[in-house]
């Protein structure tokens, strides 16, 4: 027996399939499959169940799916997967001969292994057939539609367009302009998938196609978003019309086209461009005060109102204008919101003279918090040896040491500055640099940055009351600024009266309403669903704990429950850690214990029902 999530949930057994009906068990096993293994909390199947009009017998009724999924599981004959009933929440098993989504990762990351392009793709076609229709379309949970199926489709579509690239580097255009042509029209949305379309045209010889596609996909971004196409397409574009060579149709072996990726993989490059690329990954929303992420042209501006960090800026700027032979790295960690985006800017602007090469800057994580996978953003660099001296490359919210790999320039001067929430051990092991752990900021330090956003006139007429907005803030710059752009806006409103406003609620009132992005609930939770549900459990269960130093057994004297604590460490979300005691930061500690509550209180109003 194995299960079918790719599509709609079935159960099946040899040819043998069958289609669940819509019904609350089968939202119940589609939440369960979606994390193999793993421990799905009681609040997050309540909601994959309900929503958010959970009904006052919720609990009762979730055991009642339970004993309903398990005999439809006697009825066809299921014995290897099991639900389990552990502390938190349920489990269920799933491997790769049980469950298709866990097969479809085994093959992915067999093809991150295999050992040329034609191992590569053959895996990756495999784990393409086994998505078989709509997702979950028998799946009657909105929940689950509207906060999972979109990362699962992004797999898919990830996988897609990397095996339609192999495709095209090995020079089958015309065998993968069938799979480009659905692609582009499905998923119209997804600049990649026309830009591919338009070269496998050019490059079979079909020129007005390409460029009937190109104004075709022009028009349609203009009339609906009232934008251009990304700097790629246009450079494309711009190829075409020249009637420039793109490459042979074959890997050419006298160039060097593999460059490592994530668990040591290769990726098929395409030959290269007669002119280096601009970075054409969707950037996320910049940190309030600083411009958005994008192909950096000099001059790069310096940060709106940046204040403090002194010691940072300094250390940094010499490490990076040292003139090493080697390339340079220099890594920015710390909590969501913390500013670690403003001073890579900030330093980037600061360097910039010593980088004739030019300096480029790219968003490694996208707007739905998807990572932007280092042969993305390969494709989009300039060839290794055209650049005109030393170069630096800005990575912005990496998520893995083997996203950034890849992606370092090489030649004497040239450096790298990585912003990431974790401090990338695996990178410094085999890399080497520095990595700068940044804190809060000093209370001195809060008070220069509301000075140079608000007026040093609004600050001195109410220093106590900016002492004490800092305060409430955290000293995070990201609060700061949201608090700061919300007095702009309302130029006769009290420092005072704003302090106030903002403690009766926080860190809920620590956002602004006309741009959701710059919240630091949004970005906190952000954070927090990049891990899985047991360690977010873990984080919300630290709002009950007093103080805001935590030992080691702060969840518990487990291994677990040490494991928790280092994995909310590696995220950002606490500081420090053996063999001193682990940090939470006061606006983070804030957040948790109001998660805690929301908690306590539905649990609560569950036990009076």
């Amino acid at each position: 027996m194995r299960f079918q999530l790719l599509g709609p949930l079935s159960i099946a057994e040899g040819h043998d399939v069958v289609v669940l009906k819509p019904s609350k068990p089968s939202s119940l096993l589609a939440a369960l499959l979606i994390h193999p293994g793993s421990v799905v909390s009681t609040g997050y199947l309540l909601r994959a169940l309900w929503d958010e009009d959970q009904p006052a017998t919720a609990r009762a009724a979730l055991q009642s799916c339970v004993l309903r999924l398990r005999r439809i599981f006697v009825k066809y004959g299921v014995t290897r997967n099991v639900i389990e009933a552990v502390p938190g929440g349920y489990r269920m098993n799933a491997d790769a001969d049980t469950l298709d989504l866990v097969r479809f990762r085994a093959l992915v990351r067999a093809a991150d292994a295999a050992d040329d392009a034609e191992g590569e793709l053959y895996r990756l076609k495999e784990a393409l057939t086994l998505w078989q229709g709509p997702l979950l379309a028998n799946v009657p949970s909105p929940m689950l539609h509207r906060d999972e199926v979109p990362g699962l489709t992004e797999e898919r579509l990830r996988t897609l367009e990397r095996a339609c690239d192999i495709e095209l580097a090995l020079g089958r255009c015309r065998q993968v302009l069938v799979d480009l042509w659905e692609a582009a029209r499905r998923h119209p949305g997804r600049e990649r998938f026309s830009e591919q379309l338009i070269e496998a045209l050019y490059r079979t010889g079909r020129q007005s196609e390409a460029l009937s596609e190109y104004r075709s996909v022009k028009g349609r971004l203009k009339e609906e978003l009232g934008v251009d196409p990304g700097p790629s397409l246009q450079r494309l574009e711009l190829s075409i019309l020249r009637g420039d060579d793109l490459g042979p149709p074959a890997l050419d072996p006298s160039h060097d086209r593999t460059a490592p990726l994530p668990g040591g993989r290769t990726a098929v490059a395409l030959a290269p461009r007669t002119e280096p690329l601009a970075i054409a990954a969707p950037a996320p929303a910049p940190a309030p005060g600083s411009v958005p992420l994008a192909p950096a042209v000099r001059p790069v501006p310096p940060v709106p109102s940046f204040t403090g960090r002194t010691a940072e800026r300094a250390a940094i700027s010499a490490r990076l204008t040292a003139g090493s032979p080697d390339t340079t790295v220099v890594v920015l960690s710390g909590a969501p919101g913390i500013g670690k985006t403003a001073l890579a800017q900030q330093a980037a602007h600061d360097t910039q003279d010593s980088f004739p090469g030019g300096v480029f800057i790219l968003a490694m994580t996208r707007e739905d918090g998807s990572s932007v996978p280092p042969a993305e953003a390969l494709a989009h660099l300039p060839p290794p040896g055209t650049a005109d001296g030393a170069t630096l490359l800005v990575l912005d919210d990496v998520t893995s040491p083997d996203q950034v790999r890849p992606l370092l320039p090489a030649g004497p001067g040239s450096a790298a500055i990585v912003t990431s929430r974790r401090g990338l051990a695996g990178l410094m092991a085999t890399h080497g640099g520095s990595v700068y752990r940044l804190s809060t900021l000093e209370p001195a330090e809060s008070q220069q940055l509301l000075a140079a956003a608000l007026g040093a006139e609004r600050v001195a007429a109410e220093p106590a009351a900016a002492g004490e907005l800092a305060r409430v803030c955290g000293h995070f710059p990201l609060s700061l600024r949201i608090a700061a752009a919300r007095l702009l806006t309302r130029p006769g409103l009290r420092i005072e009266d704003c302090v106030a406003w903002l403690a009766e609620d926080l860190p809920a009132r620590l956002s602004l309403a006309d741009d959701p992005r710059l919240s630091v609930p949004q970005v906190f939770g952000g954070a927090l669903r990049r891990l899985e549900p047991r360690w977010q459990e873990a984080f919300h269960r630290l709002g009950d704990h007093e103080g805001l130093l935590l030992s080691s057994h702060a969840l518990g004297n487990s291994p677990e429950a040490e494991e928790a604590l280092e994995r909310l460490a590696d995220a950002g979300l606490l500081e420090e850690g053996p063999p001193g005691p682990y940090r939470i930061h006061q606006l983070l500690k804030i957040y948790a214990r109001r998660q805690a509550r929301e908690r306590h209180n539905s649990q609560a109003a569950t036990a009076r029902h």
